[in-house]
């Protein structure tokens, strides 16, 4: 076993403390990474505050991380020390169900293996996060990270940057689409972003006036504030895709009537229950969607894609000595538009 600094929980103060954790010795087709920045997500939030020290065993998190490969194993083909590259939220899938070899790893049907919190299906162990000094994943769940993405911004691509990428995609947004984007935070800067490079007409809906020049900066061409029961009226039956980011529970009507006819809502920020009225759906012909994550093509073609428009997330970079402030402003959402934190203070603790 491999030894590494990480972040660990704290089951008694729901925080994260320095600590030691160990990772597997390589096997065959693995790489050993030397993470240098990671993403700060809400689901690192929901799972410290779920955290009871139980069953779960050791919980470090962090799954939206780029660095470089330190040592590969001897079956590795793709990589080589001193690469550059970037890993999401998951690491290992079944490989041989329908979902992914279509290339879904994402809806594995057995579940995919998650970057922390997972099992490991070769030895059961329970993996552990990206906010750690190094980290060891199979090469089939590594990318190859592009020359000229900023390694810190282009962290969160791997988790909120592939989140909308997919339903982008898989909608069909390209030139001459109508697309807003509800919600204006880690994922829906994204949203904003990457529907904008894609050629889309694109609006914000937000409830926050004070957003609306950032909205422009971003790439939308319009700004709706969605309390705005005039403006919302004004937009009603309008746009292709309505893509919403709102992570606090909420009704989804009023951005299902602003959806034109036989357009769709994807529903990706908020994933508990949602209830829907019927006739939103009926008149137009109206769908209800939603996605998470991406399989292993769809994040390669987005990393190139992003590469290509000069994409990255908007990002406060912190060491990683500061991850406890980090998770506090991002339950109070004071942060402009992803925390990344800088591993390398990690090192200087050894």
């Amino acid at each position: 076993m491999r030894s590494t600094s990480v972040w660990q929980a704290d089951s008694a103060t729901r925080t994260l403390r320095r600590s030691t954790a160990q990772r597997r010795e390589l096997r065959p087709d693995d790489l050993a990474i030397r993470v240098t920045y990671c993403g700060v997500c809400h689901t690192d939030l929901h799972a410290l505050r779920a955290y009871d020290g139980g069953a779960g065993g050791v919980l470090v998190p962090g799954h939206e991380f780029t660095g470089v490969v330190t040592e590969v194993g001897g079956a590795v083909t793709g990589f080589a020390p001193g690469d550059p590259v970037a890993v999401g939220n998951i690491v290992d899938s079944c490989g041989t169900c329908a979902m992914c070899r279509a290339g879904q790893e994402n809806f594995c049907r057995e579940f995919p293996t998650l970057t922390y919190g997972g099992t490991d299906r070769r030895d059961g162990s329970t993996t552990l996060g990206g906010f750690s000094r190094e980290y060891v994943v199979g090469e089939r769940f590594a990318y190859a990270l592009p020359a000229g993405l900023d390694p810190a911004a282009a962290a969160p691509l791997l988790c909120a940057g592939v989140t909308v990428w997919e339903p982008l995609r898989a909608l069909g947004v390209g030139p001459g689409s109508t697309v807003a984007v509800a919600g204006l935070g880690g994922l829906g800067h994204l949203a904003v972003k990457m529907a904008a490079a894609l050629g889309a007409t694109t609006t914000v809906l937000s409830r926050t006036p004070d957003k609306a020049d950032e909205a422009r900066a971003l790439g939308a061409r319009e700004f709706i504030v969605s309390t705005d029961a005039e403006r919302m009226e004004a937009a009603r039956d309008r746009f292709d895709v309505v893509v919403d980011t709102v992570s606090a529970p909420h009704d989804p009507a009023p951005y299902l009537r602003v959806v034109a006819m036989d357009g769709t809502l994807s529903h990706l920020g908020h994933l508990g229950p949602v209830t829907v009225e019927t006739l939103d759906l009926l008149i137009g012909r109206k769908k209800l969607s939603s996605a998470g994550s991406g399989g292993r093509p769809a994040t390669a073609a987005m990393l190139r894609f992003c590469a290509d428009h000069a994409i990255t997330a908007d990002i406060e970079l912190l060491p990683s000595s500061r991850v406890n402030e980090a998770l506090a402003r991002l339950e109070r959402g004071d942060v402009r538009y992803r925390f990344v934190l800088d591993l390398s203070d990690l090192s200087d603790l050894d």
